[in-house]
């Protein structure tokens, strides 16, 4: 390899002798990163989303490649975040393609020492057995000689990820099982 090919591989060389003095352009590209791409760039589609982490509501864009999430991004187009995220909402593609996410339910006995795996549809049976349980063990009809049809056995703190929309009905599903106790922190 020559010695003007070998000088034309640094950035520096370039810079000082070539069309590019401040170093922002052609003179700051290797092989490698011209070789580089965005990984939005290849997305079959991009699905607009809403961060999970506080009750801002920040916008973002999720580009997905083959089922696969590959990147995600502020929207610019919402107005709330104008395309901006914070440091946690920047890393939220991590929730989805962590090899450490947890994939299944997790359940531990009654003074069990250790986790087990369930599948779904066994949890959401076991779950809707204690409420239903909950609801005829604690139901009042009456309280201070005043018709009350209640119970104090079930409440519902929806999270901040929880749209309006979202909160508005788990409040009538909860309100129909007779649960008095329920509450939100929707902010979008």
């Amino acid at each position: 390899m020559g010695v003007r090919r070998l000088l034309n591989l640094w950035p520096v060389y370039r810079q000082a002798t070539g069309t590019d003095p401040l170093g922002r352009g052609a003179a700051a590209k290797s092989p490698r990163s011209e070789a580089l791409h965005a990984r939005t760039g290849d997305a079959d589609h991009v699905a607009r989303s809403v961060c999970p982490y506080c009750a801002v509501g920040c916008g973002q864009r999720v580009f997905v490649r083959d089922g696969e999430v590959t990147q995600i991004e502020g929207d610019p187009d919402s107005p709330i975040s104008r395309g901006r995220l914070c440091p946690k909402g920047s890393a939220s593609k991590s929730l989805v393609t962590s090899p450490d996410r947890l994939r299944t339910v997790k359940y531990r006995r009654p003074f069990g020492t250790e986790w087990e795996d369930l599948d779904l549809d066994t949890a959401m049976e076991m779950i809707a057995d204690r409420v239903v349980q909950a609801r005829a063990e604690t139901w009042e009809t009456h309280f201070d000689g005043k018709r009350v049809n209640r119970t104090l056995g079930i409440s519902s703190l929806g999270g901040a990820t929880l749209d309006n929309e979202e909160n508005y009905l788990i409040k009538k599903l909860f309100t129909a099982l007779g649960a008095i106790q329920i509450e939100n922190q929707a902010r979008i």
